[in-house]
């Protein structure tokens, strides 16, 4: 995959947890979700068939049923905010499942957002939404602080959600 249309340089950086590049705001938030083989199942599907994204009220267009690298993905908010984005990479292990973007040209923001669905040796089932991003247009600079508290208010509801998705399937 070609790394020359992001608009930044650490393509792929989300990978390695708690890395931000300098110049860039981290963000790291991690939420229960349950527990159980069945739990994490379905928190993994859901989260690699942009079903959680679409669940928060944010319009998702893209070709692909599911995440892969090189599936380009715009987030639309109240059909107002268009974020274009490209996964970067994605995982589906027996324990860790999930995917990252990065920015693309016209996207507010420029960096890359992490969601990984991993189940501990308990059997707890979490969601990690992970990033690093700095704001790209003028109005995502003009708002400041403000952006990074909109970005830490969507990664609390991806857990909120993806939990409410789970709910109904039995614990062990």
């Amino acid at each position: 995959m070609s790394t020359e249309d992001f608009t930044y340089e650490e393509v792929g950086a989300t990978r390695e947890e708690g890395h931000c590049p300098p110049g860039f705001h981290p963000l790291h938030m991690r939420m229960r979700i349950g527990e159980g083989t069945e739990v994490f199942r379905r928190a993994s599907e859901a989260v690699l068939t942009w079903e959680m994204h679409r669940a928060l009220g944010v319009d998702i267009d893209t070709s692909a049923q599911r995440a892969a690298p090189g599936v380009d993905v715009t987030v639309s908010v109240g059909g107002v905010v268009r974020a274009p984005c490209r996964v970067v990479w994605t995982v589906e292990e027996h324990r860790r499942a999930g995917w990252a973007y990065g920015t693309l040209p016209g996207h507010p923001a420029c960096g890359e957002e992490a969601f990984v669905v991993n189940r501990t040796g308990d059997g707890t089932v979490w969601l990690t939404v992970s990033s690093f991003s700095r704001p790209a247009t003028w109005y995502a600079r003009a708002a400041g602080p403000a952006t990074r508290g909109l970005q830490h208010m969507f990664a609390r509801r991806c857990g909120v959600v993806l939990r409410r998705l789970c709910a109904g399937i039995p614990e062990p």
